[in-house]
């Protein structure tokens, strides 16, 4: 499949508004077709109040916790940023090269992943990135594997292992050596153990779980049609629907519950045992009670 193809095919999955406020503002070669300071998401009526991300950030991909501090890092089509703060002293930065950030994972206490397509800052970069490597919090990168062939939309991991979806679902334990996965499955979020063992996966048809670390998917039966999974710690896995309802498994994502809403269709979802928090409306809303309910950040800075 080539790599423009890898792009689309989402679009046509599970949640349409979702995949393509994710994915609709790319040309063809890759690069955002919206200027940098292009206005963000209109905020709907009744939404929940939260942090009105920059216009430079575009569309958010991924959530994850900021290393360097208490505040959380979010991958977007211009760059990564870092959100701290709590109240009206809330602030987002941009601390990376711009780039889209299409993926974006955490992969060990220090470490995280990335995908997606060269920016102002990155070019002399191929297209697409393929999968790169973060060991300061995101503020630099390095290039592991599969540069000019992999676009992970999809993205999650271990300390052990990375996973992700660019077309196929396919697995790495160093960074470098990739195996095929079950090929069944096509992934719009991906939710990996601590061990590595176990890999939830939303797709078109529905939930779907492995307990073999990918190599073989079963439905998940009774789970409710998520959009975006997360690993929080142990058994627990959080998840978020296309209209912004949150539910939570104990149990590895075998049965599930509903907890809560971000009130509205979610671009970018993070779960940890601190924060659930979500992009809806083109704010940032975070939970801290189990995601029971939704407000605007309260994280402190460095």
């Amino acid at each position: 499949m080539s790599t423009t193809a890898r792009r689309l095919a989402p679009a046509a999955l599970l949640v349409p508004m979702l995949l393509l406020s994710s994915c609709g503002s790319e040309s063809d070669d890759g690069d955002s077709g919206d200027s940098p300071g292009s206005t963000g998401s209109a905020v709907s009526p009744g939404a929940v109040e939260g942090f009105p991300l920059p216009a430079d950030a575009e569309h958010v991909h991924g959530i994850v916790a900021d290393p360097k501090s208490d505040g959380l890092l979010l991958g977007t089509h211009y760059g990564v940023y870092r959100v701290t703060g709590a109240g009206d002293d809330v602030k987002a930065e941009l601390i990376s090269p711009v780039m889209d950030y299409m993926g974006l994972a955490e992969a060990g206490p220090d470490r995280l992943v990335a995908s997606g397509h060269p920016g102002e800052g990155t070019t002399d970069l191929p297209n697409p990135v393929g999968l790169l490597e973060s060991t300061d919090g995101g503020e630099t990168w390095t290039t592991l594997s599969r540069a000019g062939q992999s676009d992970f939309h999809a993205l999650a991991a271990s300390e052990d292992t990375v996973i992700g979806f660019d077309g196929s679902l396919v697995a790495t334990d160093d960074g470098k050596k990739w195996r095929e996965l079950d090929a069944d499955v096509t992934a719009i979020s991906l939710a990996i153990s601590a061990d590595s063992q176990t890999v939830v996966a939303t797709t078109q048809q529905g939930l779907r779980r492995s307990t073999d670390g990918g190599t073989s998917f079963t439905d998940v039966d009774g789970a409710p049609m998520l959009a975006l999974v997360d690993w929080s710690q142990g058994d627990t896995v959080v998840g978020i629907d296309p209209v912004g309802t949150v539910h939570r498994s104990d149990d590895a994502g075998a049965t599930w519950s509903e907890v809560g809403s971000a009130e509205g269709p979610p671009e970018a979802f993070h779960a940890d045992p601190d924060h659930i928090a979500a992009v809806v409306n083109g704010m940032l809303v975070v939970s801290t009670d189990g995601g029971a309910s939704f407000g605007p950040p309260r994280l402190s800075g460095d």
